[in-house]
């Protein structure tokens, strides 16, 4: 076992940990993993919500590699719903313009329409959200996205808020 978290360690803290490992004079694993060299750092800030930009509608939208985007509803959002049950988005196929209804949600509390984030075309829907809408509750930066779509005007990326800029609005709106 405490070869196991070693190991684990040393994937993730190498560099700190090859001048012990060259030495000639053997170290136990349980002493080496109990240096601060091997305890893992985790940062406040995700990745994940650092690339996402929103829009005042509370969609987020996400621009993976090729120029893919996913698009989601925030967690503001996923919280003054409630619990979704129903989940409606366009099909694969479809064309939208930026702030197009392309869809909607129904929870036990309210129903509310879904907007188009950008100008692009429906290339996936997230077709869990059929059977099992609750994964908006859930995760809703993650396993509950609603649909991927192009990014056919790129500069609207810019017309988008960004963490920070979304969490003021909130504020704002709360207020």
């Amino acid at each position: 076992m405490a070869a196991c978290g070693l190991l684990r360690c040393l994937s993730s803290n190498f560099s700190t940990a090859l001048p012990l490992l060259t030495r000639s004079a053997p170290i136990s694993p349980l002493r080496l993993a109990s240096k601060h060299y091997f305890q893992r750092s985790f940062s406040t800030s995700s990745r994940l919500l650092a690339a996402l930009k929103f829009t005042d509608k509370h969609e987020w939208i996400r621009v993976e590699e090729g120029g893919i985007a996913t698009v989601g509803i925030s967690n503001f959002a996923q919280e003054a719903l409630g619990d979704v049950v129903y989940c409606g988005l366009p099909e694969a196929g479809t064309q939208l313009a930026q702030h197009d209804e392309c869809g909607a949600l129904e929870s036990v509390k309210a129903a509310s329409e879904l907007y188009s984030p950008l100008t692009g075309e429906v290339v996936e829907v997230n077709t869990l959200l059929a059977d099992t809408p609750g994964l908006i509750n859930k995760s809703c930066n993650k396993d509950g996205w609603l649909m991927k779509m192009t990014v056919a005007v790129p500069a609207e990326l810019d017309t988008l808020m960004d963490e920070a800029a979304y969490e003021r609005y909130i504020r704002s709106i709360e207020d």
